[in-house]
C-alpha cells in the first residue's frame, strides 16, 4: 500500500468535494435525529424500572444518601471549576481560522453543547448510580433469612460474623437465590442501560442537528462539538480517577494491610469516599468518555465521508451508528440472565453479542439499500481518483463497519482472557502472592506489558485492513477507517451498561458489608455480582482503548486533510518546505514523534503521581482517626467519613489543571515551533504509544485486582495471610493505573487531535504566504511551553497534606450528617 501514495501526498491539491444536503438525505437524517430521541425516551423509561425498585433498611438508606451527597457535591463543584474553562475556549476557538463566522460562531456554540452533553452524560450516569447501588443491595438482602440481631454497625455496633455461603438454588428461609441473583443484577445492568442510552442518543442527536442545521459545513462545526466532548470527558475522567483511587488506595493500605479489617468495614473512614469514588471515577468519567468517543468518531467520519462519498458522506457516517442505538435497546433488553447460564457474565455476554450481530446484519441491508454500486455514481464527489475507482463503495463499507464490529468482540476476549479469575494470567499472579508483593508487581506488570502487545497488533491488523479497502486513494482508505470506527459505535450502548454495571454491584457490596444488613447467601450474590462487574469493567475499558485508536487514526486522516486544504489558500507547495512535510526521515519530524510519545509517558506519570499524593493524605487522616478515636475498632465511635471525603474532593480539584493543560499546549507547542508535519509525526507518537500504554495500565490494573479476589476467596495462602497483603499491595499499585492514567489516555489522545487539526489551518497561515509571521508563531509556542513548565513545576512541588487543615467544608459535613443519625 506504501508504494501507492507518493512520497510527499501534501503536494497533491486538496479534494474539495461540492457537497450538499440533498432533500433526501435530511429526511434520512431527521430519520436518524428521532431515534436518538427515542433512545433518549427508553432511558427515562429504564430510570422508572429502576426507581420502582425497593431501597432496602433505613440504615442501607442512610448510607446510600451518604454516597450521593458526597458524589453530587463533587461533581458540582468539579463542573463549575470546568465551566470557566469552557467558557475560555469558547472564545478562543473564535479566533482560529474558519470559512465565514458563521463556522466560527457554530463551532464554539457546539463545543459548548458538546461540553455539555458529556457532562450531562456523565452526571446521569452517576445520579441514577448511587441510587440504584441501594436497590441492588436490597433486592440481594431477600436471599438473607433475617435481620441480623446486632444493630447497624455504622450507628456503633458490629456487625454479624456470619460467613457468607454459596449460592445455591434455595436460601435458608426458602428464597430461590437465583431469582434474587437475576433480580439484583437486572437492576444493576439497566442502570447501565441508562447510562448507554443516553450516551448513544446524545451523541447522535448532537451530530445529526449540527448536519441539519449546517448541511456541507457540519464536519467543520462538528470539530468544536468533539472538541467539547473530548475536554470535559478528559478532566472528569482525571479527576474523578484521582478521587476514586485516592480513596481505594488509602482505604486498602490502613484498613486491610494494617489493620486486617475487610474492604467495606465501616470502621474505616474512607469507605463512604472509596464509594463515591466508584460513581465520580468509574460511572461518571466512563460515560463521558465513552461519549466523547462516539462524538469524536462521528466528527472524524463526516469530515471524511465528505470528501470520499460526497452527498453520500454527510449521511451514512450517521446510519451506521443510528442502527446501533437501536441494537442497543435490543442488547439490553436481552441480558436477561437464565437459569442454565454459569454467572451473569453469559448474560452480558448473550446480550452484547445479539446486538452486534443484529448490528451487522442491519448495517448490511442498509449499504446495499443506500448506497451505489460504483464509485461512479457517488454524488457531489469531484475527487477523479475517487470517482475512477474500481470495486463497490457498498463492499468497501460494509467490510470496514464489520471490521469495528468484529474487532469489538476479539478485544472482549482478549481483555477477557487476561484479566479474569478463571484465567491462567491472573492466577499465575496469584500464585505469586505467596513470594511476597514485590513479585505479585512483577508479575501483573509483565501480563500488562504482554497483553499490550496483542491488543495493539490485534488493534493495527483492524486500521490497516480498513486502510487496504481504499486502494490506491488515500482519502477512501482514511474513510473506511472511519466508518470501522462507527462500525465499533454499533456497540457502544451495551459496552457503556456493562461499564456502570460494574460500580453499581461494587457500591451495592459495600453498602451492604457497611449496613451489615445482608448475610449469607444473600452476600454472595453481591459477591458474584461484583466479580462479574470487575471483568466487565476491563472489558469496556479495552473496548473504549481500541475505539480511541481508530477515531484517532480517522482524525490523523482528517487533520492531513486540513492540511492540504490550508496549504492550497496560501497557494503554497511542500517541496523544499521543511515544515509541511510529513517525511518521517526529516529531523523535524522525528523529534515530533518523540515528543508524542514522551507527553504520553509524561500525563501518565503525573496522573499516577497525583493519585499517590492524594492517597497519601488519605491514609495519614485514616491513621490519625484509629490513632485518635481508639473506640473506632469495638464499634463504640464512629469515623469521620466526611473528612475523608473532603480530602479527595479537594485533592482531585487541584491535581486535575496540569494534565488538562498539557493535552491542550502540547500540540500548540509543537506546531508553532516546528510546523504542521511535526505536529501531525506527534500525534502519530502519541498515538502509538498511547495505545501500548493504556493497555499495559489496564490489564495489568485489572490482572492485580482480580488477583486480589482469588487470594481473597481462600487461593494460594487464603484471606488474612501475607499472601493476601501481597495482593492487596499489588492492587494498590493498578488502582490508578487501571482507573486514572489508564483510561485518561483515550480522551488524551482524541483532544491533541482535534487541537492539532483545529490549529493546522492558523499554523499554515502564519507560515507561509502574505500572513506569514515567524514572531507571532514564536510567541504562541513560547507561551504555550511555558505554561506547561509552569505546571509540571507547581504539581511536582505539591505534598501531602498531613496536617490538621481545620473544620472540613459544606461536602464533608454531608457526608458526616447522612451517615450518622
Amino acid at each position: 500500500m506504501a508504494g501507492q501514495l507518493t512520497p510527499h501526498p501534501l503536494d497533491l491539491p486538496p479534494t474539495l468535494a461540492a457537497v450538499e444536503l440533498t432533500d433526501d438525505n435530511r429526511v434520512i437524517v431527521l430519520v436518524i435525529a428521532a431515534v436518538a430521541v427515542a433512545a433518549l425516551a427508553v432511558a427515562v423509561t429504564l430510570v422508572r424500572q429502576v426507581l420502582a425498585a425497593g431501597e432496602g433498611t433505613d440504615t442501607m438508606k442512610k448510607i446510600a444518601a451518604a454516597v450521593q451527597e458526597g458524589a453530587n457535591a463533587y461533581l458540582t463543584r468539579q463542573l463549575r471549576t470546568l465551566g470557566v474553562f469552557a467558557v475560555v475556549v469558547f472564545f478562543l476557538l473564535m479566533l482560529l481560522p474558519a470559512d465565514d463566522w458563521k463556522q466560527r460562531i457554530g463551532r464554539s456554540v457546539f463545543f459548548l453543547i458538546g461540553a455539555g452533553f458529556s457532562a450531562a452524560t456523565g452526571y446521569i450516569g452517576m445520579w441514577l448510580a448511587v441510587r440504584s447501588n441501594v436497590r441492588v443491595a436490597a433486592a440481594a438482602r431477600e436471599a438473607t433469612p433475617e435481620k441480623p440481631s446486632g444493630a447497624a454497625p455504622v450507628n456503633g455496633s458490629s456487625p454479624s460474623s456470619t460467613p457468607p455461603s454459596s449460592t445455591s438454588s434455595a436460601g435458608e428461609s426458602g428464597v430461590d437465590l437465583t431469582a434474587v441473583s437475576h433480580k439484583a443484577m437486572k437492576i444493576a445492568f439497566r442502570t447501565g442501560g441508562v447510562v448507554g442510552m443516553f450516551t448513544v442518543g446524545l451523541g447522535l442527536l448532537g451530530a445529526s442537528s449540527v448536519v441539519l442545521v449546517y448541511a456541507a459545513d457540519a464536519p467543520k462545526v462538528l470539530e468544536g462539538f468533539g472538541l467539547g466532548a473530548a475536554l470535559i470527558a478528559m478532566f472528569m475522567r482525571v479527576g474523578g480517577g484521582i478521587f476514586t483511587k485516592a480513596a481505594d488506595v488509602g482505604a486498602d493500605l490502613v484498613g486491610k494491610v494494617e489493620k486486617g479489617i475487610p474492604e467495606d468495614d465501616p470502621r474505616n473512614a474512607a469507605t463512604i469516599a472509596d464509594n463515591v469514588g466508584d460513581n465520580v471515577g468509574d460511572c461518571a468519567g466512563m460515560a463521558a468518555d465513552l461519549f466523547e468517543s462516539y462524538a469524536v468518531t462521528l466528527v472524524a467520519a463526516l469530515i471524511l465521508g465528505k470528501v470520499a462519498f460526497g452527498d453520500a458522506g454527510l449521511a451514512f457516517p450517521l446510519l451506521v451508528p443510528a442502527i446501533g442505538v437501536v441494537t442497543a435497546m435490543i442488547g439490553i433488553f436481552a441480558v436477561a440472565p437464565r437459569r442454565s447460564d454459569r454467572s451473569g457474565m453469559s448474560a452480558i455476554n448473550r446480550g452484547f453479542f445479539i446486538s452486534a450481530v443484529i448490528s451487522l446484519a442491519l448495517v448490511a441491508a442498509a449499504v446495499f439499500a443506500y448506497l451505489p454500486s460504483s464509485y461512479a455514481d457517488l454524488d457531489g464527489v469531484t475527487d477523479r481518483a475517487i470517482l475512477g475507482h474500481g470495486g463497490d463503495p457498498r463492499v468497501l463499507a460494509l467490510v470496514a463497519v464489520a471490521i469495528g464490529i468484529v474487532l469489538a468482540a476479539l478485544i472482549q476476549q482478549l481483555t477477557g482472557y487476561f484479566t479474569e479469575t478463571t484465567r491462567r494470567p491472573v492466577r499465575d499472579i496469584g500464585k505469586t502472592s505467596l513470594t511476597g508483593p514485590a513479585t505479585v508487581v512483577l508479575a501483573g506488570i509483565s501480563v500488562g506489558l504482554e497483553s499490550a502487545v496483542y491488543s495493539a497488533v490485534l488493534i493495527g491488523l483492524s486500521v490497516y485492513g480498513a486502510f487496504l479497502l481504499g486502494g490506491t486513494s488515500i482519502m477512501l482508505a482514511l474513510f473506511a477507517v472511519a466508518l470501522a470506527g462507527t462500525g465499533l459505535l454499533t456497540t457502544v450502548g451495551v459496552i457503556v451498561a456493562m461499564d456502570t454495571f460494574g460500580p453499581v454491584s461494587d457500591n451495592a457490596q459495600g453498602i451492604a458489608e457497611m449496613s451489615g444488613d445482608v448475610e449469607g447467601a444473600g452476600a454472595q450474590v453481591l459477591t458474584d455480582l461484583d466479580a462479574v462487574g470487575n471483568t466487565t469493567k476491563a472489558i469496556t475499558k479495552g473496548i473504549a482503548i481500541a475505539t480511541a485508536v481508530l477515531a484517532a487514526s480517522a482524525l490523523f486522516g482528517s487533520y492531513r486533510d486540513a492540511i492540504a486544504e490550508a496549504i492550497a489558500e496560501t497557494h503554497t507547495t511542500v517541496s523544499g518546505k521543511m515544515n509541511l512535510s510529513l517525511d518521517i526521515s526529516q529531523p523535524n519530524n522525528l523529534v515530533g514523534l518523540v515528543l508524542g510519545a514522551a507527553v504520553v509517558f509524561l500525563f501518565s506519570g503525573l496522573a499516577i503521581n497525583a493519585v499517590s499524593r492524594s492517597a497519601g493524605a488519605v491514609v495519614f487522616e485514616v491513621r490519625r482517626q484509629f490513632r485518635e478515636k481508639p473506640g473506632i475498632m469495638d464499634y463504640s465511635e464512629t469515623p469521620e467519613y466526611g473528612r475523608v471525603v473532603d480530602i479527595c474532593t479537594k485533592d482531585a480539584l487541584r491535581e486535575l489543571a496540569t494534565p488538562g493543560l498539557l493535552a491542550v499546549l502540547a500540540p500548540i507547542a509543537v506546531g508553532f515551533t516546528l510546523g504542521v508535519g511535526a505536529l501531525g509525526s506527534f500525534l502519530a507518537g502519541a498515538i502509538g504509544t498511547g495505545t501500548l500504554m493504556a493497555v499495559f495500565l489496564a490489564n495489568s490494573g485489572g490482572a492485580w485486582d482480580n488477583a486480589k479476589k482469588l487470594v481473597e476467596d481462600g487461593h494460594h495462602g487464603g484471606k488474612g495471610s501475607e499472601a493476601h497483603a501481597a495482593t492487596v499491595i499489588g492492587d494498590t499499585v493498578g488502582d490508578p493505573f487501571k482507573d486514572t492514567a489508564g483510561p485518561a489516555i483515550n480522551p488524551l489522545l482524541k483532544v491533541m487531535n482535534l487541537v492539532a487539526l483545529l490549529i493546522a489551518p492558523a499554523v499554515v497561515k502564519f507560515s507561509y504566504g502574505d500572513n506569514a509571521s515567524p514572531g507571532l508563531r514564536a510567541g504562541i509556542a513560547t507561551l504555550a511551553l511555558l505554561i506547561i513548565i509552569a505546571a509540571v513545576y507547581v504539581s511536582k512541588r505539591r505534598g501531602i497534606a498531613v496536617g490538621d487543615e481545620g473544620n472540613s467544608e459544606r461536602v464533608g459535613k454531608s457526608a458526616d450528617a447522612a451517615v450518622v443519625s
